[in-house]
C-alpha cells in the first residue's frame, strides 16, 4: 500500500461516518466491539542458526470488523481502538520466542527468537499464537481474542563443527605378501544437525607415498603387497571432510604393523588349568588371542565345551540325599526316597553295587540280573493321582533280545497273578509309563499307558526324568524339558482283587510264576516318589541344576560379542564380528564351581571356532582347543564330636515320661587343616608340623546316627524318643528301628547341636538294667565326610527307697558340678557325674560320718605336722581361696598322705616370706572350718547329716552297697 492511501482511507470512512450520523440523527454514546479479530489458522516459519529472526508463511496479520473510529469530537463522540490489534499471545511451555505487533491498525506482526537458535539442541518448534483487539485492553473483559493458530518452525542448519574420529588412534596388523580388500576402517562423527553437514562424505590419507587407499566409507586397503623385511609398520595421518567440504580439525594416526607369514590360531592359553575350591569364579583363558594372519574376518564363531560327563551324574551336583534336595529346592514333605544309601533303618539297598567312594551321591549299578525289592512298610498305599515320579538314569546298551521290557519301577501283584498295576520301563529306547486305574463305577476305557521315543533313553548318558502324573494327562520332563507322548492306549480299570502288590526297583515282580522278570540294565540314582501333589517346573530346574559349569566374568561387558549357554552351562557359544572384541569375551570366559566341597579331578575343555570372510564362506580353518581344568582336592573337614560320654542317672528317670537325655552338653565342630608357609629364615623355623594350622569352619550335616551297642532295643520295654514337632520345624526326620535312631535332613551344625540334645532314652524296666551304651556319629554330603564314633554309657542308678527330686537341692547350683572325669564307686562301676537324686539309706550315712571324721582327723594331723617344719603349701593350695565354698565337698573326697606332704613342702624352700604368712592365714582359716565341721557332725543332728550326704553325692556314690 502506496504511502497517503491510509490517509484516504481514514477520510473515506470518517466522511461515511459522518454521513451515517447525519441520517441517523441520535447521537451514538455506547462504546461497541462485536467482531473477534481473525488469523490464519497455521503459519510455517524458518529460522537461521545463530540468529533470531523468523520468515513466517503466510505473514502474521490479525484482522479485525470492527471499525477504528467513532464520531469526531465537534459531534461529541470520542475516538475508539476495538478495531485495532493490541498483541499476540504464544501459548506453549518454555518456548523462546516471541509475538510483537508491528502495526496496530493493520494488524501486521513477527515472530523472533528470545535467543540465538542452535540447531544441535533442538531442529524444530510447534507452539500456539492467538491476537487480541484493543478493546477496552487486554485485562478487561471487552478485549475480544482469535482463534488459537499453530506455529511450526524449523531451524536450518550451519556447518559450525567439523568432522571428529571416533577413536583417537587406530591400529592393525596385516600379513606380508596379501593383498587386502580392507584392513581395517576409521569412522569419523559430526555434531552438525542438518544430514548435508553432519554426514562425512570423503577420507583422505594425508601421509604421502605410502601403499595404502581408503575409500568414502574409510576403509583402508593395501595398494601393494606388503615386505615385512622392508617396512614392519606404517604410520598414516588420516583426515575426513562432511558433505560441507569441512575438514576435520585433527587427524587421526593409523599404525598398520606388517607381520610375517602365520598360522592361524589361538595364541596364549594353558592346557592345564588349576582350579582351587571356594575360590569363585576362575578365567580360563586370561591372555587369549585369536591369530587369524591378517585375513579380512567378518563373522567369528566359537563353541567352548565343559566335558562332565564323567564326574557323578553328568556334572558336579550337591551330594545330598536326593530328599535333602527336595526340600531345598522347595518341594512339599511327603517325598518317599526308594532308593536310599544302605544304612541300618534303610536295608534294602545293601546288596546293590554302588559308585566308588562319596564323591558323588549315592548311584546304583543294574546289571541285568539284580533288583530290589521295596518293603512293604515304605509306600504305605497304593497311589492316588496326583503324584510324581523323579529318577536319574543312565540307561545301558539294552537287552540282547530285541523287544524286551526294561524295568526301572514296578508295582505288581504279590501273588497269584502278573497284573501290573504301575510301571515305568523303557523298550526300544522308547520311555513307557504303564498306570492302570483302580476298579470304579465307571468301567469306561481311560488312558493307561504313556510312550516317549527319546534319544536320551539310549545315549548312556545321565539324564534326570521327572512324570507328574495327573490322569488322562502325564508330563515328563527331561533334564528340565517338557515333553508329550506320542501314543496314549487306554484300557479297562483293574477288577476287584484283595491280593497285595509288591514294588520292585530294577526289574518286574511276577507273582503268578513267583519270579523277577523284565531286569534292567544301566544305573539309577534319586528314584522318588512324591504323593498328594505334582512338582513344580521351578522344584525341576533346581533339581536337575549343575553346581559348575561356563560363565562370564563379566556380564554385562557390551562390546557386540553374542553370548548364549545351554541349559547346564556346560557349552558356551560366542559370535562376533570385531577380532578384538571377541578376544576381550574369550579372556572372561570362566569356570565356576559353587560347591563348598567340589567333586576332585578333571574336567575336559575343547574349543571349536569357525571363520567367516567376506564371501560368507569359511577362510580360515583354525584347529580346535584342547586342555583341561583340574579340580584340587579340597580340604577336608574334620567333624569332631565330644561331650559326657559317662554318666549315671536314677531308674527312676528312666521309667519317667520324659527320659533321659543322652547327649545334653553335645558339641559338633568341624575344622580343616591348612599348611601355613614359615615367614623369615631363624634358626628356630617351624616344622612340617608346627607350619599346619586348623581353622574351624561352618557347613552343613545332612545324617546323625544313633546305634545301640549291645543288645538291640527292645521295643517293649525301652525306646529313643524326639520332640517331632521341633525337629519339623527345622525340616528333619527321624526313622527309628531296633538298632537305634536316624536323623536325617540338611541343616547347620548348631541345628543339629540342638536337636541332639532333644533325644532321650526311655525304659520302664529297669530292674535288671545297670548299663546302656550308644554310638553317635555324623555326616555330611551323603556320607562323604564323616565325623567320629563319640560313645556314650548311661549307668542306671538302683536305690532301696527311691524318692523324688530334692527340690531345695535342686535350687542350689553351686552344689552341682558336672564332672566329665571318671570316678569308681563301692561296687566297682565306673561313673561319671552322678545325678543328685540319688538318696544314700541311713546306714551308709553312719559309714560316712565315721569316714569323714577320720578323714578330717588326718587332715588336721598333717596340717601340725606341716607347721612344725615350717613349710607351707602345697601347689594344689592356690586353688583354695577359690574352693572356699565347695569345702564341704573336698573334705569328703581328698586323702592327704601327712609324711608325702611334708616331703614335698622342702622343694618350696625358696619362696618368698610373705607369701608363707599369707598362706598361713589360709590355712588357718580352713583349719577352723573343718574343725567346726567335725564337731557339727559329732553332734549327729540329722538335718546338718542329710545336707552333707546330698554334697557328698556328687563324687561319691555309694547307693550299691548292700546293708
Amino acid at each position: 500500500m502506496s504511502p497517503g492511501k491510509p490517509e484516504l482511507l481514514t477520510a473515506l470512512l470518517r466522511f461515511a461516518f459522518f454521513l451515517h450520523l447525519s441520517l441517523c440523527g441520535p447521537v451514538l454514546t455506547g462504546k461497541v466491539n462485536k467482531h473477534k479479530p481473525w488469523i490464519e489458522t497455521t503459519y510455517h516459519g524458518i529460522v537461521t542458526e545463530n540468529d533470531i529472526t523468523v520468515l513466517l508463511n503466510p505473514p502474521l496479520i490479525a484482522l479485525d470488523k470492527d471499525a477504528p473510529l467513532r464520531y469526531a469530537e465537534r459531534f461529541e463522540v470520542t475516538f475508539t481502538k476495538e478495531g485495532e490489534i493490541c498483541g499476540f499471545r504464544i501459548h506453549g511451555q518454555d518456548v523462546p520466542f516471541e509475538a510483537v505487533v508491528v502495526d496496530k491498525t493493520t494488524g501486521e506482526g513477527v515472530i523472533r527468537s528470545k535467543e540465538k537458535m542452535d540447531c544441535e539442541l533442538q531442529k524444530e518448534y510447534t507452539f500456539a499464537i492467538q491476537a487480541y483487539d484493543c478493546g477496552e485492553g487486554p485485562d478487561r473483559g471487552n478485549m475480544k481474542k482469535s482463534h488459537k493458530a499453530n506455529v511450526h518452525i524449523q531451524v536450518n542448519d550451519v556447518n559450525e563443527y567439523s568432522p571428529v574420529f571416533k577413536e583417537k588412534s587406530y591400529k592393525a596388523t596385516v600379513i606380508e605378501g596379501k593383498k587386502y580388500n580392507s584392513i581395517l576402517r576409521v569412522e569419523a562423527i559430526d555434531a552438525d544437525c542438518s544430514p548435508q553437514f553432519s554426514q562425512i562424505c570423503s577420507y583422505e590419507i594425508v601421509t604421502p607415498d605410502v601403499p595404502f587407499t581408503i575409500d568414502k566409507d574409510g576403509y583402508i586397503k593395501n595398494s601393494e603387497t606388503l615386505n615385512y623385511s622392508k617396512d614392519r609398520q606404517y604410520k598414516l595421518a588420516v583426515t575426513a571432510y562432511d558433505c560441507g567440504k569441512k575438514r576435520s580439525t585433527e587427524d587421526v594416526l593409523v599404525k598398520i604393523s606388517i607381520k610375517p607369514t602365520c598360522k592361524p590360531g589361538w595364541e596364549g592359553w594353558s592346557k592345564r588349568i588349576e582350579y582351587e575350591p571356594g575360590t569363585g569364579s576362575l578365567a580360563l583363558f586370561p591372555t587369549m588371542r585369536l591369530e587369524t594372519c591378517g585375513e579380512p574376518i567378518t563373522s567369528i564363531e566359537a563353541n567352548i565345551e565343559l566335558e562332565t560327563s564323567h564326574i557323578g551324574k553328568g556334572c558336579d551336583r550337591d551330594t545330598y540325599s536326593e530328599k535333602s534336595l527336595h526340600r531345598l529346592c522347595g518341594a512339599s514333605s511327603g517325598t518317599i526316597d526308594l532308593l536310599p544309601s544302605p544304612s541300618s533303618v534303610t536295608n534294602w539297598t545293601v546288596g546293590l553295587p554302588t559308585d566308588n567312594g562319596h564323591d558323588s551321591d549315592q548311584v546304583f549299578e543294574f546289571n541285568g540280573t539284580q533288583a530290589v525289592k521295596i518293603p512293604s512298610g515304605v509306600l504305605t498305599t497304593n497311589l492316588k493321582e496326583p503324584f510324581t515320579i523323579s529318577v536319574w538314569m543312565r540307561h545301558g546298551a539294552g537287552s540282547s533280545v530285541r523287544g524286551e521290557k526294561e524295568t526301572v519301577l514296578c508295582n505288581s501283584d504279590k501273588t497269584e497273578m502278573n497284573r501290573h498295576h504301575f510301571s515305568l520301563y523303557v523298550h526300544n529306547c522308547r520311555l513307557v509309563f504303564l498306570f492302570r486305574q483302580n476298579p470304579s463305577e465307571n468301567e469306561n476305557f481311560r488312558p493307561a499307558e504313556f510312550h516317549w521315543k527319546l534319544d536320551q533313553v539310549c545315549d548312556k548318558e545321565w539324564h534326570h526324568y521327572v512324570l507328574n502324573v495327573d490322569i488322562p494327562t502325564v508330563a515328563l520332563y527331561v533334564d528340565g524339558v517338557s515333553y508329550d507322548p506320542f501314543l496314549v492306549t487306554e484300557d479297562y480299570p483293574l477288577r476287584h482283587s484283595k491280593i497285595e502288590t509288591q514294588l520292585v526297583v530294577g526289574a518286574c515282580w511276577q507273582g503268578g510264576e513267583f519270579r523277577m522278570a523284565q531286569y534292567f540294565q544301566g544305573n539309577l540314582a534319586g528314584l522318588m516318589i512324591r504323593t498328594g501333589k505334582i512338582e513344580s517346573k521351578k522344584v525341576i530346574d533346581c533339581l536337575y541344576t549343575c553346581k559348575e559349569g561356563l560363565d562370564l566374568l563379566d556380564e554385562n561387558l557390551d562390546n557386540g560379542v553374542m553370548v548364549h549357554f545351554n541349559p547346564s552351562q556346560s557349552v558356551l557359544g560366542l559370535e562376533g564380528d570385531d577380532l578384538e572384541n571377541f578376544d576381550k569375551s574369550m579372556q572372561h570366559v570362566s569356570y565356576l564351581n559353587s560347591r563348598q566341597f567340589p567333586t576332585p579331578g578333571i574336567r575336559r575343555l575343547k574349543i571349536t571356532t569357525t571363520l567367516k570372510c567376506f564371501n560368507e564362506e569359511t577362510c580360515i580353518s583354525v584347529p580346535d582347543v584342547e586342555g583341561y581344568v583340574m579340580v584340587l582336592q579340597p580340604d577336608e573337614p574334620k567333624i569332631s564330636v565330644s561331650g559326657i560320654d559317662h554318666f549315671a542317672r536314677a531308674a527312676s528317670e528312666f521309667v519317667s515320661h520324659e527320659g533321659v537325655p543322652l547327649f545334653p552338653e553335645l558339641k559338633i565342630v568341624s575344622t580343616i587343616t591348612r599348611e601355613v608357609e614359615p615367614e623369615g629364615e631363624d634358626e628356630d623355623e617351624p616344622t612340617v608340623q608346627e607350619s599346619m594350622v586348623s581353622e574351624e569352619i561352618m557347613h552343613n550335616l545332612d545324617t546323625c546316627e544313633i546305634t545301640v551297642l549291645g543288645d538291640e532295643l527292645n521295643p517293649e520295654e525301652e525306646t529313643l524318643e524326639v520332640d517331632q514337632s521341633q525337629l519339623q520345624q527345622r525340616g528333619m526326620e527321624t526313622s527309628n528301628s531296633s538298632t537305634g535312631m536316624t536323623v536325617t535332613g540338611v541343616d547347620t551344625m548348631a541345628s543339629y547341636e540342638e536337636m541332639l540334645h532333644l533325644i532321650r532314652y526311655r525304659n520302664w524296666n529297669t530292674e535288671t538294667l545297670f548299663e546302656r551304651k550308644f554310638k553317635l556319629v555324623c555326616s555330611e554330603l551323603n556320607g562323604r565326610y564323616t565325623s567320629n564314633e563319640f560313645s556314650v554309657e548311661v549307668n542306671v542308678i538302683h536305690t532301696a527307697n527311691p524318692v523324688e527330686h530334692p527340690n531345695h537341692l535342686m535350687a542350689q547350683p553351686q552344689f552341682v558340678h558336672p564332672v566329665h572325669h571318671s570316678s569308681v564307686d563301692l561296687s566297682g562301676h565306673n561313673l561319671a557325674n552322678p545325678h543328685p537324686s540319688s538318696v544314700v539309706p541311713s546306714a551308709a550315712t553312719i559309714v560316712i560320718v565315721v569316714c569323714v571324721s577320720f578323714l578330717v582327723f588326718m587332715i588336721i594331723l598333717g596340717v601340725f605336722r606341716i607347721r612344725a617344719a615350717h613349710q607351707r603349701t602345697l601347689s594344689d593350695q592356690e586353688n583354695g581361696k577359690e574352693n572356699e565354698m565347695d569345702w564341704d565337698d573336698s573334705a569328703l573326697t581328698i586323702t592327704v598322705n601327712p609324711m608325702e606332704t611334708y616331703e614335698d613342702q622342702h622343694s618350696s624352700e625358696e619362696e618368698e616370706e610373705e607369701e608363707e604368712e599369707s598362706e598361713e592365714g589360709d590355712e588357718e582359716d580352713d583349719i577352723t572350718s573343718a574343725e567346726s565341721e567335725s564337731s557339727e557332725e559329732e553332734e549327729g543332728e540329722q538335718e546338718d547329716q542329710q545336707n552333707v550326704n546330698r554334697q557328698q553325692q556328687l563324687e561319691w556314690d555309694d547307693s550299691t552297697l548292700t546293708y
